[in-house]
């Protein structure tokens, strides 16, 4: 396996007026990883996670995605290698007005590749991500769930090296984020899929996550692999966990 970096981010740093998102930021994404990163609402995560794919372009720094330096690239030479990442999101971004099988082979049209061809993928990813038995119903027409499925499968259709997802599991409950994060697992195993996401939610870093950062005022004040971070009694990610098992323990001795 390649062992450069899927992601590289060095120095990146961000502003937007008086205030600082990104404050110097360095990160590397093994290939096959899945790195979260956690913190509150105006953290800098949302800017971090459009500055990896360039979708926002940092003030100072460097951005590698699979091997080539987007932040040297424009126009045309950015679109293509912004291709090597695909995103999801919190509300899903699917059009309501093209069913399952054409939301999917979006990116595929995009592409120009031919209609038959984009139809067969679309119907292999829709099979994939277990949504093979919704292929004609449209996005009004599927749970929270099986929206966030069908995004996936869209993401998938250009075949990225890297997934991002921007607190793709917020407006979901709690069995069906289970099930779409159990989804992504999955895919990281079959398919050596690097996933870079951010979340305010302790439970995703902890269920899925091989490593982790806490981001507070765009920096990371602590990196690190999720049990070593969770085993620390000094660590921010191990002392939510530890305030959040006493909350759980205490809602349930009051019961």
């Amino acid at each position: 396996m390649d062992s450069s970096p899927s992601i590289r981010l060095s120095g990146v740093s961000k502003r937007f007026g008086d205030v600082t998102a990104l404050d110097g930021v360095d990160l590397e994404l093994a290939p096959g990883e899945i790195f979260g990163i956690l913190g509150r609402s105006g953290a800098g995560k949302s800017t971090l996670l459009r500055t990896a794919n360039l979708l926002t372009r940092p003030d100072a720094g460097t951005v590698e995605v699979a091997g080539r330096e987007l932040t040297a690239l424009r126009g045309r030479e950015l679109r293509a290698a912004r291709s090597q990442t695909a995103m999801i999101f919190q509300h899903f971004n699917l059009l309501s007005n093209r069913n399952a099988v054409a939301n999917v082979a979006l990116p595929l049209r995009f592409r120009g590749v031919k209609r038959a061809e984009r139809r067969a993928r679309a119907l292999e990813l829709l099979d994939l991500v277990g949504l093979s038995d919704k292929a004609k119903a449209y996005p009004g027409q599927l749970s929270g769930g099986q929206r966030q499925r069908l995004a996936i499968a869209r993401a998938l259709a250009s075949e990225p090296a890297v997934l991002l997802s921007d607190e793709a599991t917020s407006a979901l409950d709690t069995d069906t984020t289970d099930e779409i994060l159990d989804l992504l697992a999955r895919l990281n195993r079959e398919l050596g899929l690097t996933i870079l996401l951010i979340t305010h939610e302790l439970e995703v870093i902890t269920r899925i996550c091989h490593r982790a950062a806490v981001m507070e005022a765009g920096r990371f004040v602590e990196t690190g692999p999720v049990p070593e971070l969770l085993a620390d009694p000094d660590s921010r990610l191990g002392g939510q966990a530890r305030r959040l098992a006493a909350r759980l323990l205490g809602e349930k001795v009051a019961l």
